[in-house]
């Protein structure tokens, strides 16, 4: 089903001129000091000065000031196993050393029910993340591996992606992974590239403003109706409508901090 999404002005000007504000927040504030703030993607390069410099494309450019990369927020070092019962577990392999306690790890990483991996024999992980993207304009938001940043040690797999409108559908995201290489540990330090949110305006050549939003109680009340609509039907995409209808006139209010809004 595909259908347009329109509002008559934005709140922050004409539509269709200068940057879409994009909030960002968590959905949950406890421990939530450990999950660094969306970072703008830059290039790494020393030599910007020269005029053929890559960092100076304009093409290069757009392309990473549309990509904002999240982190991990902390150490992950598990290895796939089978119990007794042949049932699919994952082995935490730090151990006693693990900077993460044991019962902690397991409430955010978890394996999903081998019925629903996509391949057969390929796990898949999904690790819960607090965070949410939200407008007040039509952008859809895609997450995507981190491939403009460079790791010396691959991983065993991939990273399970995903696009949807985050102003009729903001929700908590999840990084998902399957993991073709079971055999092989995975490993991912915290601060380490997680994923990029990429962001899709209208008309494509607007820019990103991003702000951290607050949790204001229209935006919790709306996040209340929408959640674990997945629990419930299969395609949630055919209730975005229905979600428009009942959506605030805005969800993004920017938070104010002692050094200012803080844009990126």
């Amino acid at each position: 089903m595909q259908f347009s999404v329109h509002f008559d002005r934005p709140p922050d000007g004409p539509p269709g001129r200068g940057p879409v504000t994009v909030g960002w927040c968590l959905n949950e504030t406890k421990g939530g000091i450990i999950y660094a703030p969306p970072e703008r993607v830059r290039s790494v390069d020393l030599d910007r000065r020269h005029a053929k410099s890559a960092s100076r494309c304009p093409a290069v450019i757009n392309l990473e000031s549309r990509h904002f990369l999240i982190r991990c927020p902390f150490d992950i070092h598990v290895g796939f196993d089978r119990d007794e019962k042949g049932r699919p577990v994952l082995r935490n392999l730090n151990g006693a050393a693990s900077t993460i306690r044991g019962n902690k790890l397991g409430e955010k990483l978890h394996m999903v029910s081998e019925a629903e991996w996509r391949h057969p024999g390929v796990p898949t992980l999904q690790l819960l993340l607090p965070y949410l993207f939200l407008c007040d304009e039509p952008v859809y938001m895609s997450q995507v591996a981190p491939f403009m940043h460079y790791s010396r040690t691959p991983l065993p797999g991939t990273i399970f992606g995903g696009r949807f409108p985050i102003n009729v559908w903001p929700r908590p995201l999840m990084w998902a992974f399957e993991w073709h290489e079971p055999e092989k540990p995975l490993k991912i330090s915290r601060g380490d590239p997680l994923f990029y949110a990429a962001f899709e305006t209208l008309p494509q050549d607007r820019g990103i403003a991003m702000v951290e939003a607050q949790r204001t109680p229209e935006l919790l009340e709306y996040l209340d109706l929408i959640s674990g609509a997945v629990n419930y039907v299969n395609q949630t995409f055919s209730l975005f409508e229905a979600a428009e209808a009942r959506r605030p006139e805005r969800l993004v209010t920017p938070v104010a901090r002692r050094g200012g809004p803080g844009t990126a």
